[in-house]
């Protein structure tokens, strides 16, 4: 089975990926997994992601839709595979599905959903001591004694990525994106959303009931 996992930043996607894939026993990559492997190995198409990363720009569809195809290519097995994340775009989305054989399609796409409000909830209260490394949630996991680690007692502090207004500018871009990408699938009666405010269990008792079901 070829599946695709998509959803917005704080859905938990990269958690619950590894774990269907897992269920499913198929291989599973995502786009940052193949920029970091590529860099690693020296290839053009590391080098070429590498450019544009270093200055701040993004990666250009062609090169990720390589790179993805490349590892398509390279797994070699017939069990099929789980694209973590990928495609982002809808210009991804339409170089895949040219690549694919009609033989061998993309059999599901799973699309965690989960509301902008509790997104926000999710993200913009992660925080972390710079001293020690520890992590903690303001809601979720917060520490004994407000902003202070439990380790070194040290003050902790809110990556900028985590703020309330760039955690908004993230998703508003995220949902701007995929949009297309969302009718793209639906009208090839492939998508199949999942609800993402459950439990991690329960979503992951959903996500594998959808692959079982298709």
């Amino acid at each position: 089975m070829n599946v695709i996992l998509i959803g917005p930043p704080g859905s938990g996607k990269g958690t619950q990926a590894n774990k269907l894939a897992s269920s499913l026993n198929i291989p599973c990559v995502s786009s940052g997994d193949l920029f970091r492997e590529h860099k690693l190995r020296g290839t053009d198409l590391g080098n070429k992601a590498a450019e544009y990363m270093s200055k701040g720009i993004l990666v250009p569809d062609e090169i990720t839709v390589n790179m993805v195809i490349d590892w398509i290519e390279s797994i070699k097995q017939n069990t099929g595979f789980l694209l973590d994340g990928f495609p982002r775009t809808l210009a991804q989305a339409e170089s895949l599905d040219s690549y694919m054989n009609p033989t061998n399609p993309i059999d599901i796409v799973l699309y965690i959903k989960v509301s902008v409000s509790e997104l926000v909830n999710r993200l913009a209260g992660r925080c972390f001591c710079a001293s020690c490394g520890a992590t903690y949630h303001i809601k979720f996991a917060p520490p004994k004694i407000h902003n202070v680690c439990n380790h070194c007692e040290s003050i902790l502090i809110q990556r900028d990525d985590d703020k309330p207004e760039i955690v908004m500018n993230r998703i508003n871009g995220y949902e701007s994106e995929t949009a297309p990408l969302i009718n793209f699938y639906q009208r090839q009666s492939i998508l199949k959303e999942i609800n993402g405010e459950q439990t991690i269990d329960s979503v992951s008792q959903n996500l594998q009931s959808a692959t079982t079901l298709n």
